[in-house]
């Protein structure tokens, strides 16, 4: 495969594109209680707070049929966009390459790299997401409920959006995507969870209080996803939204030590 691709290649492509897979998934996710006006400061102009001031943040490692073998962690909060309700995602981190350009540039995820880990033993379970020197997300839970397998449905938004080529804005309006996933979970482990959010100069995670952990979950299983594009959002609107997902270019000055 070229850097032009043949129409038998892009056949293959959009095939995958359409129906993407991660199987071989272990996911450690924890749900809590959060700030309802922080909640509503970090969604973007269409969305709103879900009914309840509910988050989650979650850490693990799955394969793929589309990018390869890796690892990662997401923080998301509840929201409703024109009538839907669903996870946002606030941000997300990967250790690979492949998954995070598909992320980012097919879905609008707003992926970074990042290093992760994800242990257990017996019912204790502990997972966590490093950058920059800091343990961002730090998830503990205490499994000992086994709730057996499970076949269900799931959702999450993101929006798709680049800088304009003269950094003034977006390029263009941003896209709202929604993405639904078949999940085929062979493993379910419920208990007690705990989770620690803290923030470096780039990410600012501890911004989000943690008032009330609610149910830890694991699990392990195969997920089936496809994405939409569901609306859009005015370029200038999203920009600042853009740049908080960014690392931030006016503490990256490195010019000034040459000085």
């Amino acid at each position: 495969m070229g850097f032009v691709k043949t129409a038998e290649e892009v056949a293959r492509a959009r095939a995958i594109l359409k129906r993407v897979r991660f199987v071989a998934a272990e996911v450690l996710q924890v749900e809590f209680l959060t700030d309802r006006d922080v909640i509503a400061a970090l969604l973007p102009p269409g969305f709103e707070p879900a009914a309840e001031a509910l988050a989650s943040a979650k850490v693990g490692r799955w394969r793929s049929n589309c990018v390869g073998d890796y690892s990662g962690g997401a923080l998301y909060v509840h929201a409703r966009y024109k009538g839907m309700d669903a996870p946002y995602t606030v941000a997300m981190y990967m250790d690979a390459e492949p998954a995070i350009m598909y992320g980012r540039e097919v879905l609008g995820e707003p992926k970074k790299a990042a290093s992760s880990s994800l242990y257990r033993r017996g019912s204790a379970m502990h997972g966590f997401v490093e950058r920059r020197g800091v343990r961002i997300i730090d998830l503990q839970a205490d499994l000992k409920d086994d709730l057996g397998p499970l076949r269900t449905s799931s959702a999450a938004f993101n929006v798709k959006a680049a800088p304009a080529a003269d950094g003034s804005s977006c390029e263009a309006d941003a896209v709202v995507t929604h993405v639904a996933f078949e999940n085929n979970f062979s493993k379910r482990l419920s208990g007690e969870g705990h989770v620690i959010l803290q923030s470096n100069l780039h990410d600012p995670c501890g911004d989000i209080p943690v008032y009330e952990t609610r149910a830890a979950t694991y699990l392990e299983g195969d997920l089936e996803g496809s994405g939409r594009s569901v609306g859009t959002i005015d370029k200038d609107a999203f920009f600042p939204y853009l740049l908080g997902r960014m690392d931030d270019f006016t503490l990256l000055d490195t010019e000034a030590q040459f000085r």
